[in-house]
């Protein structure tokens, strides 16, 4: 064994890197903006495995995901713990961190309380179901001014669909002192395309709607960074 090679393949450890390299020290002296995508991944992690550092071990997380913050948070808990050296105490921490960060999103957009077009309901529904891997169905209700009273989960169910009761959408309506009503539900499939049952669904809630006078604004299918929209498409 020669011993100079087996001293230059070891790695070194966060703790002897340079204090300007560890990301916690460049976090304390230069803001979250001194830091990679990577190194704050590593904050979360704490610590690495046998033969990464935690900066290693979060690289490849990200590379596994295309290098992408948004592909990674959609990973569901059982993805992350089989990641060689996460673990679920590891995964939880970071499931932990992506879901702050979307209540954060949602909240700031429930601030503006008012929902001008299709695009403001996707910013506010994106990160509440566009990455789930179940179907669910919300409805978010509105005043005369568009702005929003409340925003509720009506259904939740599989794969492939949810059953949605007309009478509860209504119910929430006039609980909430709705005059309009905007329907948002999650395709896990991939497509956005909406099927014959939400077509009929649609078609019963805009008739219920009608009956007690109130607007059905528009019925938008999300997934991950795609939708569809009934309004935009003619079809309400």
């Amino acid at each position: 064994m020669n011993p100079t090679n087996t001293y230059e393949n070891k790695r070194l450890t966060i703790k002897q890197w340079s204090v300007q390299d560890r990301p916690r020290e460049k976090y304390a002296k230069g803001g979250a903006t001194a830091l990679t995508d990577a190194e704050l991944i590593a904050i979360l992690l704490r610590t690495g495995s046998p033969n990464d550092s935690a900066v290693e071990l979060a690289k490849k997380l990200l590379a596994e995901s295309g290098n992408s913050l948004n592909t990674l948070s959609g990973k569901s808990l059982r993805e992350l713990s089989q990641v060689k050296g996460i673990g679920q105490a590891k995964a939880i921490s970071l499931m932990s961190a992506f879901e702050i960060g979307n209540r954060i999103r949602a909240e700031k957009v429930e601030e503006c309380l008012q929902i001008r077009n299709s695009l403001d309901v996707v910013s506010l529904m994106q990160d509440k179901i566009a990455h789930l891997n179940h179907e669910e169905f919300w409805a978010i209700y509105l005043n005369q001014a568009n702005r929003i009273l409340n925003t509720i989960q009506i259904s939740k169910g599989g794969i492939t669909n949810t059953s949605v009761d007309t009478r509860i959408v209504m119910q929430q309506a006039v609980l909430n002192k709705a005059t309009q009503i905007i329907l948002c539900h999650n395709h896990p499939s991939g497509s956005v395309s909406p099927s014959h049952a939400d077509i009929q669904l649609t078609k019963r809630l805009q008739k219920a709607a009608d009956l007690m006078d109130i607007l059905l604004v528009d019925h938008i299918i999300i997934h991950k960074e795609e939708y569809y929209s009934f309004v935009e498409e003619g079809r309400l």
